[in-house]
C-alpha cells in the first residue's frame, strides 16, 4: 500500500486500525497518518509497529498515549493542541475508535469545544463477524463487554435478551464458555448463537448453532484470541404458544417475582409487562396455598 502526505485541516481525526490483518487498513487512515500534525494512540506500540509496516515514518513526531487510564490527563493536552490549529489523528488500539474504545470523551469535548471531528472508518471486529456469523444481520445491537460480577452478568444479559435484534457482545477468551453457560441458563438452550475468534487472522473461527450445542464444542478447549459473540434474536411467541405457568414455576423455584419475569420475558421473546403480570399472579397463588 502507498500513502500521499496531504495538508490536512485542524481537527481531530479518528482512524479506525486493523483488527488483525495490516492490510485491512484504508488508504485514506495511511495519508491521515502520515500527514498529521499529531498522533495519538490507545497503544502507542501498536500504531508504532502499524506505521512501520505501511513505511509511515513519524518525522520527528511523538505518539501521545490516550486510554482509559490516563484519558482525564491525556485530553488537555490534545485539547490544547486543536486550540493551537493543529491535525490530531487518534487511532484504536485495533476497529474503530469510540466502539468499545475510550475515545468517546475525548470526541465529546472536542465538539463541545467547537473543533472539527471526523472519521477516516474502516475495520470493526462486530461488523466483520455480523458479516460471517450467518444471523440475521437487518437489525442489530452492539452492549460491548459484559460486567464481571455475577449478579450484575445476569441482570445486563436479561436485560438484552427480549430485544428482536442480533446482540453483540466482546469476551474474553476465559470468560467465554461462562458467558455461553450463563446464557443457556437465561435464554434457553435452543437460542442461537456465533462465537466469532481471531477475525482477520491466521486462525479465524466461527462457531455456530444453538447454545447448548456450542457449548458441547467448546468443552474442555482452551480458547484463544479476541471473541465476538452474537446473539440471534429471540423466538417469536405468545404466551399461548408455551406453558408459561409451568415456565414460571419453574423459574420462581429459585427468582423473585421480577427476576422470574424478566428471564421468561427474554428467553421466549414476550412482553414484560404481561410476564410479570402472569408471574405476580403465580406468586400471589403460591402464597395462598402455603396459607391454607
Amino acid at each position: 500500500m502507498t500513502y500521499q502526505i496531504k495538508p490536512l485541516t485542524a481537527g481531530l481525526y479518528f482512524v479506525a486500525t486493523p483488527i488483525g490483518n495490516a492490510r485491512d487498513i484504508t488508504l485514506r487512515a495511511l495519508d491521515v497518518l502520515a500527514s498529521a500534525d499529531v498522533l495519538a494512540a490507545e497503544d502507542t506500540r501498536t500504531l508504532r509497529k502499524l506505521m512501520e509496516i505501511h513505511g509511515i515514518p513519524l518525522e520527528g513526531r511523538h505518539i501521545i498515549a490516550y486510554h482509559d487510564q490516563n484519558g482525564a490527563k491525556a485530553r488537555p493536552r490534545l485539547l490544547g493542541l486543536l486550540a493551537a490549529g493543529k491535525s490530531v489523528a487518534y487511532a484504536s488500539e485495533a476497529g474503530t475508535p469510540l466502539v468499545a474504545d475510550p475515545g468517546f470523551v475525548l470526541s465529546r469535548e472536542a465538539l463541545a469545544a467547537g473543533y472539527a471531528v471526523t472519521s477516516a472508518p474502516g475495520p470493526s471486529a462486530m461488523i466483520a463477524a455480523l458479516t460471517i456469523a450467518g444471523l440475521p444481520s437487518d437489525r442489530f445491537l452492539f452492549a460491548g463487554f459484559p460486567p464481571a460480577s455475577k449478579g450484575a452478568r445476569r441482570t445486563f444479559f436479561t436485560e438484552w435478551g427480549g430485544i428482536h435484534a442480533t446482540l453483540g457482545f466482546y469476551e474474553s477468551p476465559k470468560r467465554i464458555y461462562r458467558t455461553l453457560s450463563e446464557l443457556c441458563d437465561i435464554y434457553g438452550p435452543n437460542r442461537v448463537v456465533a462465537v466469532c475468534r481471531e477475525l482477520t487472522k491466521r486462525f479465524e473461527e466461527v462457531i455456530s448453532g444453538p447454545l447448548s450445542e456450542v457449548m458441547e464444542a467448546l468443552e474442555g478447549r482452551t480458547i484463544k484470541g479476541e471473541i465476538v459473540l452474537l446473539v440471534d434474536r429471540p423466538s417469536k411467541l405468545s404466551s399461548e404458544d408455551i406453558d408459561l405457568d409451568a415456565e414460571l414455576d419453574k423459574a420462581l423455584a429459585t427468582l423473585s417475582v421480577k427476576d422470574a419475569a424478566a428471564q421468561i420475558a427474554s428467553e421466549f421473546g414476550l412482553k414484560k409487562r404481561e410476564v410479570y403480570q402472569r408471574a405476580l399472579e403465580r406468586g400471589q397463588k403460591d402464597a395462598r396455598d402455603e396459607d391454607e
